[in-house]
């Protein structure tokens, strides 16, 4: 492997770069987390959380990955053999649905493309089609992280509401959570998934669920196994600012510092910098001349773009050439999408000039890599960003 200088362009959409403010707050001296000082900051971290989910209601905060919190949705408000409803968006919500298939839920998945998101019409099909109310819950991918498409979660709560059907509304924004706006109340949504290694530029090991009064009155006859999940012991502890189990004392300075962070840039500028910044990315592969995976025009994430390749050109090779040259890592093509799929992330701690640099070293790799590729790409991208 070359050694390269300066600092390595962490491109991927998440893990994303951890910003040096959140470093240092996360290397601080660990205290007693059964201590009156760290009851102060879970307190205080429960309150500044809320916003970015869009919530006034509960937030639950594991020592998880998103995984984690994916199970901790199910098992806190359903039991064996309930229905779900899910839709095939890309490799994440497949994911997801073997999860519940594996818990011993009945999955009923409708088939996609891995190139749309789940179309709201198909969720009121579906469900006005379950005359009996046996579907307990709808499971939707806010923003595939797979594919760079994003799914129109208050179009699909409209269609629940269409259908008069009682369904739990479970949404992943795993990848979007901080970076995408998002209303976990005002859409109407019954368990919210996160988790910190995306938008919130932190380390991976924090999970979160944020909970309706709807999600919580389901949990008091859910039957699915559970312990270290249970939503009940931590909610009660954390009423004082305690957990029943240890929890992930440094990675929740971070979080503290990262809330800081959102906050001073405010979340509806994050969301407007995160739009621009998809665009510019976006002008640059249209220029190109190369395809966008994402097939609908309403659906293009703002944290990532997935660059779709012909077959005569393997994208693992353009990767790892980019990475050799540029010292950059870039997203890879995931489950049917490998070797044809690269992904752009720009998520995060991210600025107009990274950007213009994470495009210059994708536009070279491709040259190199014997990709034709039309030289407006990069200029495309720029207007976007000098446009502001």
């Amino acid at each position: 492997m070359t050694t390269h200088s300066g600092r390595h362009f962490l491109q991927i959409p998440g893990p994303t770069n951890v910003p040096d403010r959140v470093l240092r707050a996360i290397a601080q001296p660990t205290i007693d987390h059964r201590g009156p000082q760290f009851a102060e900051l879970t307190l205080d971290l429960l309150r500044r959380v809320k916003p970015v989910f869009g919530t006034n209601g509960p937030v639950v905060i594991y020592p998880s990955s998103g995984t984690g919190a994916w199970e901790a949705a199910l098992v806190n408000t359903l039991s064996p053999g309930e229905k779900v409803l899910a839709f095939e968006t890309g490799h994440f919500a497949t994911l997801w649905r073997d999860m519940a298939d594996r818990l011993g839920l009945a999955v009923e998945f409708v088939p996609g493309d891995w190139r749309r998101g789940v179309d709201p019409a198909a969720v009121a099909e579906r469900l006005a089609a379950d005359k009996e109310h046996g579907i307990a819950a709808v499971m939707v991918v806010h923003n595939e992280t797979s594919t760079g498409v994003t799914s129109r979660v208050p179009e699909i709560r409209a269609a629940i509401d269409a259908a008069g059907h009682p369904a739990l509304l479970f949404v992943d924004t795993i990848s979007s959570l901080g970076s995408i706006d998002y209303r976990h109340d005002e859409w109407g949504v019954d368990v919210t998934v996160g988790c910190s290694q995306k938008g919130l530029m932190l380390p991976p090991g924090l999970g979160f669920n944020a909970v309706s009064a709807k999600a919580l009155r389901a949990a008091e006859k859910a039957r699915l196994v559970k312990s270290y999940w249970d939503w009940t012991p931590i909610l009660e502890a954390n009423e004082s600012g305690n957990y029943p189990y240890t929890p992930a004392t440094n990675l929740l300075y971070g979080l503290g510092e990262a809330l800081r962070m959102l906050d001073e840039e405010g979340l509806a500028n994050v969301f407007a910098r995160h739009i621009r910044h998809a665009e510019a990315t976006r002008a640059a592969v249209r220029g190109w001349g190369l395809e966008i995976l994402c097939a609908d025009d309403r659906e293009h994430s703002p944290v990532l773009t997935a660059v779709l390749l012909g077959e005569e050109h393997d994208a693992d090779k353009i990767r790892s050439i980019i990475l050799e040259r540029f010292d950059m890592s870039l997203g890879a093509g995931l489950g049917r999408l490998t070797g044809r799929v690269f992904r752009i992330g720009h998520l995060g701690d991210l600025n107009d000039l990274t950007l213009a640099g994470t495009l210059a070293g994708v536009q070279m790799g491709l040259e190199l890599a014997g990709v034709a590729v039309d030289q407006a790409g990069l200029p495309a991208a720029l207007e976007v960003l000098r446009a502001g």
